[in-house]
């Protein structure tokens, strides 16, 4: 009944505390309705929680991203969101924009996706005691492409990201940042070829150096800056690989910004 009612308001309402699982949620912004999966830890109002933020590929949906990501299992102690795209024009599918997406570019269809992501962490200010040391974001696909997007024009909220599945073109608009970037040898859509174009660009970016061993699909990359890089492949195409999350919850659990 609870989650019915925040529905029915057609706005932001408080926060659920102490939910086993991602508790549904609404927004307005700009006048059109907006949604999400919040999962709020019992502790969030006491002390400060880091927040992690899921986004999940053209075509999928916040429920489908919570069951492939669950961070919110793997990191019970974090808020963790996992927010809902709208139609949207895919640039490699779908280009008469029928199933549910993410904006590409900074200015595309008003920001309304810039926009969103700014209510609900607005919101999630108020409520709760956010610790802004620890703000990540994550997604696959168009998810990991809006990840990146996120870290162009919002970067100074984040200690890390890591987008899989994604190319970024505009990677001279990012300031250096800890990143873990999940690839697919191979990827079909996401040519490996365009990721690992992504990867050598935020490498040279961040100023790393060679890579090293981290876990056995992951390279880590020290950073002249500190901003490390690690490089996390795996031999399949497209799909979001399991294995990832707990190395994703790994690397953000290891950053902090200053």
């Amino acid at each position: 009944m609870l989650v019915r009612a925040w529905l029915a308001l057609g706005a932001a309402a408080p926060v659920a505390l102490a939910a086993e699982l991602p508790l549904r949620r609404a927004w307005t912004v700009d006048g059109v309705a907006r949604e999400g999966l919040v999962f709020v830890p019992a502790a969030a109002r006491e002390k400060a929680t880091p927040v992690v933020f899921g986004f999940h590929g053209h075509g999928g949906n916040m429920r489908q991203a919570a069951r492939s990501f669950s961070y919110h299992t793997l990191w019970p102690e974090a808020v963790v969101v996992y927010l809902q795209g709208l139609n949207t024009p895919g640039r490699l599918s779908d280009p008469e924009g029928k199933k549910p997406g993410w904006q590409h570019a900074a200015g595309d269809h008003g920001d309304r996706d810039l926009k969103f992501f700014d209510a609900v962490l607005a919101d999630l200010r108020r409520e709760l005691k956010v610790d802004d040391k620890r703000v990540y974001a994550t997604g696959h696909s168009n998810g990991g492409a809006f990840t990146y997007l996120l870290w162009a024009t919002r970067g100074d909220t984040f200690a890390a990201m890591a987008p899989s599945g994604a190319s970024f073109r505009f990677v001279g608009d990012l300031k250096p940042k800890p990143a873990l970037h999940v690839a697919g040898e191979a990827d079909p859509l996401v040519k490996f070829a365009w990721q690992k174009l992504t990867i050598a660009a935020i490498l040279k970016l961040n100023e790393c150096g060679p890579g090293q061993a981290w876990t056995p699909s992951g390279q880590w990359h020290d950073s002249n800056v500190g901003a490390p890089v690690v490089v996390w492949t795996h031999p399949g195409g497209h799909e979001f690989p399991a294995a990832a999350r707990p190395a994703i919850v790994k690397f953000f659990q290891s950053q902090a910004r200053p």
